[in-house]
């Protein structure tokens, strides 16, 4: 293959599944790298082109570097040519931490702290006035001026509304030269052994001067020096006591409100910082949410006595002293262990809560014996909430978690500042506000704002103003256009937050940059998709070279440049099947070109099904942004719920109806959105939602852990009769816990050797040769195969191997049906692809037993697949529909939509605009839907 400036050549690349493939990527193109869920897309895109460019960056550090930073794995490839600066915007790289927000992570929010330190204007907290501050000129000007001819103090406030008996205070003044001080409004001298009464707050003031006002030469040095030694007394602040009116007026270099004298610190970036001590809300924290204690989440059930577990933290009775505690309140307040919760006084319950301390004496009516008792018990509520708060352990913590809901800071209200920080605005909006707003008002809002500012204001303020212009457009640009830059980024989809680092990097402006993005099209509705793919035009138009892992046919049909990797997945995959541009590529036979050009398709069913004629009914949802929607489920169908992102589809169904069915069938605690009422819950048996978060990815869990399905199989071993001869049991055949694993690789099947400064390498372990087990447990055998071996079959084998074992059948024929056939059961969860984890999690929940009245609610269940993908999937989901079961999709993928037989469009627009059903029916009525988006190329598909 001959060098080219023009080309990233990779040759021999082994990655994965990839058989050792070589290939020219053109340069400063737009290129899609697609083909089948698991064929080796990502290996090709992200663990050779991505890893190695990384490995080259960090190369360049000292030997002494590298060995903190951890060295990179060399990528099996033999050789890359033409590789520039590698970033990669992939799904999962969002911060799940709640300190990080939409307008932390494109740094909106850094510039608006700038903005507001720079060109806010302070009002007083107090009375609203607008702050003042002085120079010290200024202000003996404006005492001379005012005050001409009168006898006046001038003070420096010291203590303001506190408690205490000050007397060392009062010796410190004096000892600094002072004769009076104003205690509560009246001067009084300074007396030796002078305090106070310190259970009452008292407000001091030393007495700097005492001077009758004129303009002489004298007069006016002298006022000079008193403001100066008055202010630092006074921290910034001095009083000027009218002797004969009695009135005060507050002068101060900082912003100080003129009528009550309260000030604030001269306004710097980080007091609008909810990360920094200077401006985070002291009750919070800066979170914006505080955890409070559940009574309900405590006691679930008051029909159930104390004694067997009525309160969830305690358990069941044992002879503790927590019970022995429970027993004497019992003995105050005429309970017993074993009597109902419900039964036992509101008294009792709130002491058992919130605890006590108390003695006292109980006379036995039979002996006539008086007992002393005493009580000092903590109480459960507050037990937790020191645990929650103070507990060094994370599992204490998390366990506390459990009896505690999440709610708005009743301080801040979830706004995560300090009181004074809100009170510097803009066109009288506070940095607060603007961080609600959806980011199309936001916009609007400064395009506005140069109308509303002054002059100086425009002069300070014109760049950081178009610095944050810039970026808001660059979000508008990606369809983000419905967030506000106050969401926190772990509530994100994954889509949301690729498509937010996307807008982030354009808005950077690098040039000669490879660009690698993971399905950046995810969650994103059809009419957005035009503006996803313009943004990664641009990028390409300045310079850089952008591949994108994509199944989206827009996308691959607006590409410059395509490569195919098939023809199979898994081991059946990892070769280049058809390159070239979008025309080149629909001539070739792959099954990509087939779905392109139409040769292959899901066929729309002839005829909808009619359902079982039972609705379920949800009135009134008015979470985030629903606008008291109502919506009618029909059963025994296959719903979608569609519309624009931000539009209300997930507020409705993951926070609303799912935690309603959730908390109907399995007491599950999460509170939903609010709604007025919910009908027709005894048509349903179940519910089972499977969301979008991503399965555990360690190198100890797989296949067979994630679905369970190797409980059963390890339980088959210990029912063998060498493994009961022997008095195995199923801990044994775990690779996770000590005594039936190998131990010196501890149950991995590989060794990590660590090379300092060289990355660490990984071989296989020479004492179970990569099978994980010790070698009595593998002597264990089920027809013929040890755990190991089975850990190392196929799915299409496990399928014949289990087909008279009902538990492991279901499980491991789910699997198949989903198309995952090729892949091991104890594959490693790291190496599984994107589309691959998603439908092993799908396979999961689709095998649990349905009812035939099983409500099961997807949240994007085509995340990751390719077309062919989605077929095999809505087989699966049609077979479990023709059963009676009823299954609620929300979806953007217009294959999927297609084949429903009713759906419920949410918009029109994202955020605001949103929240409304614009259409329902089935997919042919809603198509006529003048109104809709989704109508708009629901048409195209049903010709």
């Amino acid at each position: 293959m001959l060098e080219n400036d023009n080309t990233i050549d990779v040759i021999g690349a082994r990655v994965h599944n990839l058989k050792n493939i070589d290939i020219s990527i053109p340069r400063e193109k737009l290129v899609v790298i697609t083909g089948l869920s698991g064929s080796g897309k990502s290996s090709l895109a992200f663990d050779t082109i991505y890893a190695e460019g990384q490995r080259r960056y960090i190369e360049t550090f000292s030997a002494y570097a590298r060995q903190f930073l951890g060295g990179l794995e060399r990528p099996d490839v033999d050789k890359i040519d033409g590789l520039s600066p590698v970033i990669a915007i992939e799904q999962k790289t969002t911060s799940k931490s709640p300190r990080s927000t939409v307008g932390t992570i494109t740094e909106i929010y850094d510039f608006l702290r700038l903005l507001f330190a720079r060109a806010a204007d302070a009002y007083s907290y107090n009375t609203g006035e607008k702050m003042v501050s002085y120079s010290d000129e200024q202000i003996k000007d404006l005492i001379i001026k005012d005050f001409s001819g009168k006898r006046i103090n001038i003070l420096a406030p010291i203590i303001r509304a506190r408690k205490g008996h000050y007397a060392e205070l009062f010796q410190q003044i004096a000892k600094q030269g002072f004769l009076k001080v104003r205690i509560n409004g009246e001067v009084k001298d300074i007396t030796a052994g002078m305090k106070l009464d310190r259970y009452k707050t008292h407000d001091i003031e030393t007495v700097i001067d005492r001077i009758v006002v004129n303009d002489s030469e004298d007069v006016q040095k002298r006022i000079s020096e008193s403001i100066n030694t008055a202010m630092h007394y006074g921290e910034n602040v001095l009083m000027i006591l009218d002797q004969d009116s009695n009135e005060i007026r507050f002068f101060s270099r900082n912003l100080m409100c003129p009528t009550t004298g309260i000030s604030y610190q001269n306004p710097e970036p980080n007091l609008f910082s909810f990360n920094s001590p200077k401006g985070a809300c002291p009750d919070c924290n800066g979170l914006g949410t505080i955890n409070e204690i559940n009574i309900k989440k405590i006691i679930p059930n008051p029909k159930l006595s104390i004694k067997s577990g009525g309160f969830v933290p305690l358990g069941e009775y044992k002879t503790t002293w927590i019970f022995k505690q429970l027993e004497i309140i019992g003995e105050k307040f005429g309970f017993k262990m074993t009597d109902a919760i419900e039964t036992i006084s509101d008294e009792a319950i709130e002491m058992i809560l919130n605890g006590g301390k108390e003695k006292f004496s109980v006379t036995s009516k039979t002996a006539g014996v008086t007992k002393e008792y005493k009580i000092e018990f903590e109480g459960i509520s507050h037990f937790i909430k020191s645990q929650h708060d103070d507990s060094g352990s994370s599992t204490l913590k998390r366990w506390a978690k459990e009896f505690m809901d999440e709610i708005n800071c009743p301080v801040c209200e979830g706004s995560r500042l300090k009181k004074e920080s809100l009170y510097f605005k803009i066109n009288e909006q506070n940095i607060a506000d603007l961080s609600n707003m959806d980011i199309s008002d936001l916009t609007a809002w400064f395009h506005d704002l140069e109308n509303h500012l002054s002059d100086k204001q425009k002069r300070i303020a014109t760049e950081v103003i178009k610095e944050i212009k810039d970026r808001l457009n660059f979000l508008m640009n990606v369809g983000l256009e419905y967030l506000a830059i106050s969401r926190s980024s772990k509530s994100l989809s994954g889509g949301e937050a690729q498509r937010i680092r996307l807008a982030t990097q354009i808005g950077s402006q690098l040039v000669g940059v490879l660009y690698i993005l993971d399905e950046p099209s995810i969650g994103l509705h059809q009419r957005d998709n035009e503006k996803l793919i313009h943004s990664l035009e641009q990028l390409r138009d300045i310079g850089n070279s952008v591949i994108v892992v994509e199944h989206d046919k827009d996308m691959i049909e607006r590409a410059d440049y395509v490569i195919d990797i098939g023809p199979k997945a898994g081991k059946y995959g990892g070769e280049i099947i058809s390159k070239g541009t979008p025309a080149e590529i629909l001539t070739s036979n792959t099954i990509t070109a087939q779905y392109l050009n139409g040769k292959m398709k899901l066929e729309i069913p002839k005829k909808r099904r009619e359902g079982n004629g039972k609705f379920l009914k949800l009135s009134g949802a008015t979470g985030n942004n629903l606008k008291n929607v109502s919506i009618e489920l029909p059963l025994g169908k296959l719903i979608c719920v569609t519309g624009v992102s931000g539009s209300g589809k997930s507020t409705l169904i993951n926070e609303t109806l799912y935690p309603i069915l959730n908390e109907f069938y399995f007491n599950g605690v999460k509170k939903p959105k609010p709604y007025k009422k919910i009908e027709g819950l005894e048509h349903i048996d179940k519910v089972i939602d499977i969301d979008q978060s991503p399965i555990g990815r360690t190198p100890r869990s797989n296949p067979a852990t994630y679905t369970e399905v190797f409980t059963e199989i390890r339980n088959l071993f210990t029912m063998t009769s060498e493994s009961m001869i022997r008095g195995y049991k199923a801990g044994r055949f775990s690779f996770n816990v000590k005594g039936g694993r190998c131990e010196t690789c501890e149950g991995s099947g590989v060794r990590t050797i660590e090379m300092s400064f060289l990355p660490d390498v990984y071989v296989e372990c020479e004492t179970c040769q990569g099978k994980r087990f010790n070698r009595e447990t593998l002597e264990i055998r089920f027809k013929g195969k040890s755990i190991s071996d089975v850990l190392n079959m196929t799915i299409d084998e496990a399928v014949p191997f289990f087909e008279m074992i009902p538990k492991v059948y279901r499980k491991v024929k789910t699997l198949q049906d989903v198309g995952l056939g090729y892949i091991t059961l104890g594959q490693q969860s790291t190496t599984l692809s994107g589309g691959e984890a998603q439908r092993i999690k799908l396979a999961g929940e689709l095998s649990k037993k349905d009812t035939g009245n099983t409500f099961y609610i997807l949240d994007e269940p085509t995340t990751g697949l390719h077309f062919e993908d989605i077929r095999v999937l809505m087989e699966v989901i049609n077979k479990l529909v023709n059963k009676g079961n009823t299954i609620l999709i929300i979806e953007h993928n217009m294959d999927v939509i297609k084949l429903a037989d009713y759906i419920i469009d949410i918009g029109p627009e994202g955020g605001k605009g949103g929240g409304n059903v614009v259409a329902k029916g089935t997919p042919e009525e809603v198509a006529k839907n003048k109104k809709s988006y989704t109508a708009q190329f629901l048409k195209k598909e049903l010709v």
